[in-house]
């Protein structure tokens, strides 16, 4: 995001987040698994002329694509549940805050939560615990809303279409662990954000 203001339409769609995935799983496939799938998938070089440079038979290197490409497929795919399931999390997070329910507050986070604040002294930048900041934030909220940070579920505040603030989320078997409130302008611009069309 280049400035603080305006909230794009969008500027990362949520297909290039879950791209990523591949990417990671790259580095798991074995050096001729890399190789084939680089080459064909991405190169279109035809499986003949890729079968010598990994040193194996033209249906061996077919086999090695095939073998490639469900892997990251697969990938792709668990990336894109985990992506939905930590926005289900936190949408279920905002809602709670913006209705004042408590009960549903703290089911949504890690007993141990911790919220570093940016907006606050340094003496009372952090809150730690489930309750206490349950308490802090019940019934607030209003113009928050789910968005992807970094490629990551976090939200956004913006009432009016103008930027207040960014949460960025650390989620632990299924609970909010750490938030991170940022509202300084200069480490908002070095935030990649995109808000969800839907």
């Amino acid at each position: 995001m280049g400035r603080t203001g305006a909230i794009p339409s969008g500027r990362r769609p949520l297909a290039d987040a879950v791209g990523l995935a591949p990417l990671v799983v790259l580095d798991r496939l074995n050096p001729a698994e890399r190789i084939t799938f680089v080459l064909h998938d991405t190169f279109g070089i035809p499986f003949t002329e890729i079968a010598p440079i990994v040193g194996k038979s033209e249906a061996a290197v077919r086999q090695l694509a095939t073998r490639a490409r469900r892997r990251i497929q697969g990938a792709g795919t668990a990336a894109e549940g985990n992506l939905a399931r930590r926005r289900q999390l936190v949408d279920a997070f905002i809602a709670a805050a913006q209705a004042g329910d408590f009960d549903a507050l703290i089911a949504a986070l890690d007993p141990d939560v911790v919220l570093r604040d940016d907006r606050k002294t340094a003496a009372a930048d952090v809150t730690r615990g489930a309750r206490a900041l349950a308490g802090q934030i019940s019934g607030r909220a209003n113009k928050a809303q789910s968005a992807l940070v970094n490629g990551s579920i976090g939200a956004i505040v913006a009432p009016r279409g103008r930027l207040l603030y960014v949460l960025q989320f650390t989620i632990k078997h299924g609970r909010i662990a750490e938030v991170d409130l940022i509202s300084d302008p200069a480490r908002i611009r070095r935030l990649d954000l995109a808000v969800f069309r839907d």
